[in-house]
């Protein structure tokens, strides 16, 4: 097992996940960061050089149609929706007092 993982990293690490560990967590946490950089290393060996490279198993294409420039708004259709209007704008309820 490579010793590549130092106190400090375990303690910098347990900072950033707000985790406050006892020196026994401390070691145990310091073993399976190493067993797992160890694992990494084994996928390293691993012959890739006819295997292409790819960001997702399946194949992935854009399914968003166009943007498509329409006629603009129809102020008097969309008012026309409104409870009430008042010169050509949509009437609410006030939000904010003064």
């Amino acid at each position: 097992m490579a010793d590549r993982i130092s106190d400090e990293t375990i303690e910098y690490v347990g900072i950033l996940a707000k985790l406050e560990l006892s020196p026994k967590e401390r070691e145990e946490a310091k073993e399976d960061m190493s067993r797992m950089l160890d694992y990494i290393d084994k996928l390293d060996e691993l012959d890739t050089s006819g295997v292409e490279p790819m960001s997702h198993v399946f194949p992935v294409s854009n399914v968003f149609r166009e943007d498509v420039v329409t006629g603009g708004d129809d102020r008097e259709a969309l008012l026309a929706n409104a409870p009430e209007q008042r010169q050509g704008a949509f009437v609410v309820p006030k939000t904010i007092e003064q």
